[in-house]
C-alpha cells in the first residue's frame, strides 16, 4: 500500500510539473504573439496591426511608393499603380486587383494587413478578412506621411533614410534651379472637361517640389486661391488663365479628365500666354504626377530640375 501511494504521488508530481511547463510554455507563446502587434493611430482611431507585416494589400494607391521605398512591396493593389511611369520595373510580381476589387478578391489573398481609405464603403468587411489601416488623402506631408508608414510597418528608420537623403538632394540641385529662375513664377496647369485645374503646394502634380522644396515663386492668383486658402488647388475658367500662369508652365490634362486638354491648348488665350511664346512650357504625364510618394516624387524631381535649368 505504501509502495503504491508513493508511486501515486510520484506521478502526481510529474503530472504537475508537466501541466506547469505547459501553461509556461503556453503564456509564453501568448505573451511572443500579443509582441507581434503594434497599436497605430489611424484616420479612425486605434488599430492594432502585425509589427512585420509580410503580406500587404494597398487599397489606397496614392501610397504605393511609400511602401515600395520601405522595403514593404504589397502583395497586391488597385490598377492606377500600374499606369504610373515612375513605377516602371516596380510592380514585378504584384497583383492588379482592378479599379474597385472585392472584398472576396481581397479575402483570397490572405493578408496580414491591409491599408486602405477610412471613407471606403467597404472597410468594415475588409476588416474582418486581417488588421486594416484607415487612411486619408492629404492628411499629412509627403515626408510625415512616410514617417507614418515606417510606424505602421515596422520600418522607422527606413522612412528616416529616406528623408535625409531627399534633403541632401534637394540642398544639391536647389542652387542651380534658383539660378536659372530667379523671381519668374512658375505654375502648374491641369486642363479637365469643365475648366482649369491649377494645382498649389499639397496637391501632388510637382506641387511639393517646385513651392515647398525648391521654394520657386507662384504668381499672385495662384499664391492666393491654391497656396495660402489651403485647398491646394483653384478651379477656373478658360478667361481666368492669363492671372494664373506663370512664367514657366507645368502641364497635362487631369488624369480623371476624358479629354486631352486641346479645348485649352488650341486656343487663343493659351497661344497667347508668354510662357507659351518662350516655349517655357512643359508637359506632364497625368497619372505620374497625380502622385506625391517617393517613388514618383524622385522622377518628378529629376524632371523638374532638367526642364528649369535647360530652359532659361
Amino acid at each position: 500500500m505504501k509502495k503504491r501511494t508513493g508511486f501515486l504521488l510520484i506521478s502526481l508530481s510529474i503530472l504537475m510539473i508537466f501541466t506547469a511547463a505547459c501553461g509556461s510554455t503556453s503564456n509564453k507563446q501568448s505573451a511572443e504573439k500579443k509582441n507581434d502587434m503594434i497599436t497605430y493611430q489611424d484616420a479612425k482611431g486605434e488599430v492594432k496591426l502585425p509589427k512585420n507585416p509580410k503580406r500587404i494589400v494597398l487599397l489606397a494607391e496614392s501610397y504605393y511608393g511609400d511602401l515600395v521605398t520601405l522595403g514593404k512591396t504589397p502583395v497586391a493593389t488597385t490598377s492606377p499603380i500600374f499606369k504610373n511611369p515612375f513605377y516602371k520595373g516596380k510592380t514585378d510580381g504584384v497583383e492588379n486587383l482592378g479599379r474597385t476589387p472585392s472584398v472576396e478578391k481581397v479575402a483570397a489573398l490572405k493578408p496580414d494587413m491591409i491599408i486602405a481609405w477610412g471613407e471606403d464603403e467597404k472597410f468594415d468587411q475588409y476588416k474582418k478578412i486581417a488588421p486594416t489601416v484607415a487612411v486619408k488623402y492629404n492628411q499629412y506631408s509627403f515626408k510625415d506621411q512616410l514617417k507614418e508608414f515606417g510606424k505602421m510597418t515596422g520600418t522607422p528608420k527606413k522612412a528616416t533614410e529616406w528623408i535625409t537623403k531627399w534633403d541632401t538632394k534637394i540642398a544639391e540641385v536647389k542652387p542651380k534651379v534658383t539660378k536659372a529662375v530667379g523671381s519668374k513664377t512658375v505654375s502648374i496647369v491641369s486642363p479637365f472637361d469643365k475648366g482649369i485645374y491649377i494645382f498649389g503646394n499639397t496637391f501632388g502634380r510637382g506641387g511639393e517640389i517646385i513651392y515647398d522644396e525648391l521654394k520657386l515663386k507662384a504668381p499672385k492668383a495662384v499664391k492666393k486661391e491654391a497656396i495660402d486658402s489651403g485647398v491646394g488647388y483653384a478651379n477656373i475658367s478658360l478667361e481666368k488663365l492669363p492671372e494664373f500662369a506663370g512664367d514657366y508652365i507645368f502641364t497635362g490634362p487631369w488624369s480623371g479628365s476624358k479629354s486631352n486638354g486641346d479645348q485649352v491648348y488650341q486656343s487663343s488665350i493659351w497661344t497667347a500666354l508668354p510662357a507659351v511664346k518662350n516655349k517655357r512650357v512643359f508637359e506632364i504625364d497625368p497619372v505620374g504626377y497625380f502622385f506625391n510618394d517617393p517613388v514618383s516624387l524622385e522622377g518628378q524631381l529629376e524632371f523638374i530640375v532638367d526642364r528649369l535649368t535647360s530652359a532659361s
